[in-house]
């Protein structure tokens, strides 16, 4: 019984720093300037190469560019894009993540980058969830989680005026893309 207790209440903090991390990405002013996107997701998957040990994950990040963005905040969209990547890839030896960009570096404006993976996948009839507080396309029990992650990454890049999307089908994999803007020459 303490076990199952502790285990809820555990459960129950995470969802609160999520709930209060969500909360305050409206309130927190974006600290916009160039930034190299491949450093900012080789500091990520150096992060998710210590988290997860022994695992074998394979990791492909190509050439990003530079951005224009607050790198606190995109760092944490990225992060959370490449935590569900591993998590929902946990079945799969060896796990692949590739980050890429759709539309070449040479877009006018916006450029379109993604996060591919070879995991679980989900249906797309349930799309609509996919973005939402607490909105889960599988059960905790199968797969860790409060339900808070892509909700946040969705609010972190629409606040940089970019949009966040997914294809996916079920044991396909998944890939998330979201756009960016070049940096302006104000901001270089």
């Amino acid at each position: 019984m303490l076990a199952v207790l502790r285990a809820n209440s555990d459960r129950m903090a995470r969802l609160i720093d999520d709930l209060l991390a969500f909360s305050r990405l409206g309130r927190q002013p974006l600290q916009m300037r160039p930034v190299p996107l491949g450093e900012l997701v080789r500091q990520v998957v150096a992060e998710a190469r210590s988290e997860n040990g022994e695992r074998n994950i394979e990791f492909v990040v190509d050439e990003l560019g530079i951005v224009d963005a607050d790198p606190a905040l995109l760092k944490q969209a990225l992060a959370n894009l490449l935590r569900n990547a591993i998590k929902f890839t946990g079945n799969k030896d060896p796990a692949r993540v590739h980050v890429g960009c759709r539309n070449g570096m040479d877009a006018a404006e916006a450029i379109t980058y993604y996060v591919k993976d070879n995991g679980v996948g989900f249906d797309m009839k349930y799309y609509d969830r996919l973005f939402g507080v607490f909105q889960r396309l599988h059960g905790a029990s199968e797969f860790p989680g409060t339900g808070v992650g892509l909700a946040i990454v969705q609010r972190i890049i629409h606040r940089h005026a970019g949009e966040v999307w997914a294809e996916s089908k079920p044991d396909e994999g998944a890939t998330f893309y979201f756009t960016l803007r070049r940096p302006t020459e104000k901001s270089t």
